[in-house]
């Protein structure tokens, strides 16, 4: 029986050779030609959205299609049209006054590891964004979608056999086990992280330079100066959008006391519905596992699924589970991050502790990722602003579609950074300008006093006494002296 690590990490390296090879063909080509590939698959992709969106919510049993559509678009056709006229390839700048040449230098070989979560549009994304940039791009998919990341990947190749370059420029493990997918991430020359803590962790002690990201554990709060109805509309479209598969949907709902009744009663006109007593119980039972960690069995699942797993009735049209907390931290599972269709609730006196339970609820997991907001009081989104460790914060928007650019001009994308504090390299929306470096080339632009002076001494001016010791006062004049001529 043959070994299937083995085979595994055979596979890893013989795609990263290829898929060498074909990178150095790849960055010979021109501007133009690379901007022409990247828009063929571009389409090719969008045409293909939500064909590809079906098969991964049939093998994963994560979201809803229609949502999966609307993330492959912007993987695809958004993101094309944000970096259509960006310069990536050769020369990217030329600064005539400072003198300055900027040339884009790609990576090489990329790893992308892909979640089951997003697996088609994260593929098209990393995809596109690698090829932008003149890099090649090697996948090791999440087990559970590798079928759905398998079908993104070969029409990507096709389409790239059609435009003539060689289809190693992106490339799928058949293969995947945890063994290879470590062979891969130690012979590529940077790794673009998307997924689990583990993985993440994995691909930054892999000792490749790595682009990750970290868990987000988002907090909304809805001030009291704030459209109650259309904050909790965008919460409720943010947070079931796609069952919540999103890391940056919102986990926590803080707001105030003095129009907690409003917002409680908006809610529960939107679908969301209050667990109570009992329920609340056997909800909690059914999220996490023994060792405190999300339930996989209630991620990407919608609130009449969770229920019925729990054991509990809930009327026909409930489209959000609502926890009420008391506390943060390991023993409320509704205060941690819930990838599907829960969320968690508190109630506060005023900003200043909705800042402190914010904080404190982005620690429990969800540290430097994002931040979302309601109101129409310019001091406290400042203050919220200038306190929170979180990378972006969205104000007055679905934090789902805002973080990743549908409902915000923050870059699309499907790789958050979450900066230092989160753990990650980049607090960005990681681009394709996050894979070249840039060589500088600096000409001369001051007259500097270089010129060589002959200052040896002579029989006249000898610095050692007669005993051949150093005669520190003579060296000392003459440096004073040959300093005071340069200045």
């Amino acid at each position: 029986m043959v070994d299937k690590d083995l085979l595994s990490i055979q596979e890893a390296r013989a795609l990263v050779h290829s898929a060498r090879s074909a990178q150095n063909e790849f960055a010979q080509l021109s501007q133009e030609r690379v901007d022409s590939i990247v828009k063929a698959i571009a389409e090719a992709a969008t045409k293909q959205a939500t064909e590809l969106a079906q098969l991964a919510v049939e093998e994963t049993g994560f979201g809803k299609v229609e949502d999966k559509t609307t993330k492959n678009r912007l993987a695809s056709e958004k993101l094309y049209q944000a970096i259509k006229d960006m310069k990536t390839i050769g020369v990217i700048n030329n600064d005539i006054a400072k003198k300055i040449i900027e040339i884009a230098v790609p990576t090489g070989v990329i790893a992308g590891i892909v979640p089951s979560t997003n697996p088609t549009s994260t593929t098209i994304y990393k995809s596109l964004i690698s090829l932008k940039s003149g890099n090649a791009i090697v996948f090791t998919p999440h087990p559970s979608a590798s079928k759905c990341i398998g079908k993104t990947v070969t029409l990507i190749r096709e389409t790239l056999r059609s435009c003539g370059v060689s289809e190693d420029m992106v490339s799928v493990m058949n293969i995947p086990t945890i063994e290879g997918s470590g062979e891969l991430m130690r012979k590529v020359d940077l790794i673009l992280a998307t997924g689990g803590p583990g993985m993440v962790k994995a691909a930054y002690s892999s000792g490749t330079p790595a682009l990750g990201v970290g868990a987000g554990n988002v907090p909304v709060y809805i001030e009291r100066t704030a459209d109650i109805n259309d904050a909790v509309t965008k919460i409720m479209a943010s947070k079931t959008f796609d069952n919540g598969t999103i890391c940056a949907s919102e986990q926590a709902i803080i707001t105030d006391k003095v129009i907690d009744a409003q917002v409680r009663a908006t809610l529960k006109a939107q679908g969301g519905y209050f667990l109570q007593g009992s329920e609340l119980d056997n909800v909690k039972r059914v999220m996490e596992r023994p060792n405190g960690s999300m339930n996989p069995a209630i991620v990407g699942r919608d609130a009449k699924y969770i229920a019925d797993l729990a054991g509990i009735t809930v009327p026909s049209d409930t489209r959000l589970l609502i926890g009420e907390e008391s506390g943060v931290g390991p023993a409320y599972p509704f205060s941690k991050e819930k990838l599907t269709a829960l969320i968690g609730y508190y109630t506060v006196e005023d900003w200043n502790e909705a800042c402190e339970l914010s904080i404190k609820l982005l620690h429990n997991g969800g540290v430097g990722h994002s931040l979302a907001i309601h109101s129409k009081d310019e001091s406290v989104i400042c203050a919220f602003g200038l306190k929170k460790p979180v990378s972006r914060m969205l104000v007055n928007t679905p934090s789902t579609h805002g973080a990743v650019g549908l409902s915000t001009n923050l870059f699309p994308s499907f790789t958050l950074g979450c900066g230092a504090v989160g753990g990650s390299s980049t607090s960005d929306n990681v681009t394709p300008e996050h894979l070249f470096d840039i060589r500088r080339v600096a000409y001369d632009t001051e007259e500097l006093s270089l010129s060589y002076s002959n200052n040896a001494p002579t029989n006249d001016t000898d610095v050692t006494s007669t005993e051949g010791s150093v005669d520190v006062d003579m060296i000392t004049k003459m440096i004073i002296n040959e300093l005071k001529k340069m200045s």
